[in-house]
């Protein structure tokens, strides 16, 4: 059996190099390297694994080896301790490809991948790092401040500046995106608002 990991990263490079946008806001890094992290299991690990609704246009193949890799991830718990509480945590699904706790490391760019069911909302939140999310599969609703909301679905990308509060929500169909952050990596994200449902 191939490496997970080489395949994901490989895919998730040839994405990356083709899609100008994503390029535009954080070139693919030349300085990876392979690190040791731990497998951490959380439940949504086995929702993503078995969901059904994540259609794609393009992007199949990063689709599915996120899908693969899953298994093997350390997967996230951000929001652990905050007033988001188990229901949340274990439907939301965040793991790293290069960055802490994941398989590669880099010092331009952190990625991974975020899934999260239908009818799941994800609050107000904010952080230093600049991000972009590309969305490979399913759909949702986009929201940041001062902005009106713009619905993503396979393709579509959504960029975020420093500190600027933005919130998810998936209404029929779940959603898989690709996310990268750009320059101040060492503080993680924090709820914005008492918005938590």
């Amino acid at each position: 059996m191939s490496d997970p990991w080489e395949n994901l990263l490989e895919t998730a490079r040839n994405v990356h190099l083709s899609d100008s946008r994503l390029q535009e806001f954080c070139p693919f890094p030349n300085d990876i390297k392979k690190q040791e992290f731990q497998p951490f299991y959380v439940p949504a690990s086995d929702l993503m694994q078995n969901e059904i609704g994540l259609f794609s246009d393009s992007y199949t193949d990063l689709r599915d080896a996120f899908i693969v890799a899953s298994p093997y991830a350390h997967w996230r718990q951000t929001y652990k301790g905050t007033a988001l509480g188990d229901k949340f945590l274990e439907k939301f699904g965040c793991y790293g490809l290069i960055g802490p706790e994941s398989p590669f490391q880099s010092k331009g760019i952190r990625a991974w991948v975020v899934y999260m069911p239908k009818n799941f909302y994800y609050p107000w939140h904010q952080h230093p790092a600049e991000e972009m999310y590309l969305c490979l599969a399913g759909e949702a609703v986009f929201r940041k401040e001062d902005c009106p909301e713009v619905i993503l679905n396979s393709g579509g990308v959504m960029e975020h500046s420093t500190n600027q509060p933005h919130a998810m929500e998936t209404l029929d169909h779940p959603i898989m995106a690709y996310v990268v952050w750009r320059n101040e990596f060492g503080t993680k994200p924090v709820l914005t608002y008492e918005d938590a449902r």
